[in-house]
């Protein structure tokens, strides 16, 4: 109990929380306690083409960034077009860009100051191990100095023995007890198989997560993105992203305002988006 009064007395005096690693969206982190916690799984869902993945990989990058160890499994890319991904969001420039099209001199001073940050800090980029759920338990039991592993996405964190459903809840359940097993913050990007297309409100909800109620029950903190251009464009709307915390077990649930610059793959806090 003492431990825990002089850590809180340390935060309070403005020391990095203890145990957190942060997403680097200040607005995030502030309302998450400092930033994700090890032994927390945290889910990201959304819709197809909102940016789940990108918004996965730049937290990587940012917790990377501020010096923790972090590791990001693709199922969906390979490492190179997962780091080709890293450089556009960081040196905001576009994928063609970085692939031969022509850049200005603002553009290619972005790159180059992009790529010498990252050449420092990068989080390790590997294949999403095969064999389901256990076996990527295993490996995530294998990195002991790591800090934070995203998983990209959950749905292929299976390996086909059961019905859908049913497959994914036992994932997301090991998956929770792994992040404890292996005292890391384990982040999982998801696609939302029970969101409907068509329904009034687009906003996902923590039923849209599927999974018989897995991620509901089992996840720490579930997140959700949503850019109201995807079904209702007009004027104005471009960019525009809400990230909703749909669950919190140790704070509030609510959202807050990023901004997508999409042809960077990059995501800001609009409240604070200077980094």
């Amino acid at each position: 109990m003492k431990a825990l009064v002089e850590r809180a007395d340390a935060v309070s005096d403005g020391a990095p929380a203890v145990g957190t690693v942060p997403t680097g969206f200040p607005t995030l982190d502030k309302l998450l306690g400092g930033g994700m916690r090890r032994g927390d799984l945290i889910v990201l869902g959304g819709d197809v083409g909102v940016g789940k993945s990108a918004l996965a990989l730049a937290i990587a990058i940012r917790a990377s960034e501020s010096g923790r160890s972090v590791e990001f499994f693709s199922a969906e890319m390979e490492p190179e077009r997962v780091l080709e991904r890293a450089l556009a969001i960081e040196g905001r420039a576009s994928i063609d860009q970085l692939r031969g099209a022509e850049m200005d001199d603002e553009t290619r001073a972005g790159v180059g100051a992009a790529t010498l940050r990252l050449h420092e800090h990068i989080p390790k980029v590997s294949r999403m191990p095969g064999g389901g759920v256990d076996a990527t338990s295993r490996v995530i039991k294998q990195r002991a100095e790591v800090d934070l592993v995203v998983l990209d996405p959950l749905q292929h964190v299976t390996s086909g023995a059961l019905a859908a459903d049913e497959e994914i809840a036992h994932a997301v359940r090991r998956l929770k007890e792994t992040a404890v097993s292996a005292n890391v913050a384990l982040l999982v990007a998801s696609h939302l198989p029970a969101l409907k297309p068509g329904r009034e409100n687009m906003r996902p909800v923590l039923d849209d997560f599927g999974a018989l109620g897995a991620v509901k029950q089992f996840a720490d903190v579930v997140l959700a993105l949503y850019r109201d251009e995807l079904y209702a464009p007009a004027f104005g709307t471009e960019g525009a992203t809400e990230l909703a915390i749909l669950k919190n077990r140790t704070g509030p649930t609510t959202y807050i305002d990023l901004y997508y610059y999409k042809k960077w793959l990059r995501f800001e806090d609009m409240v604070d988006p200077d980094r």
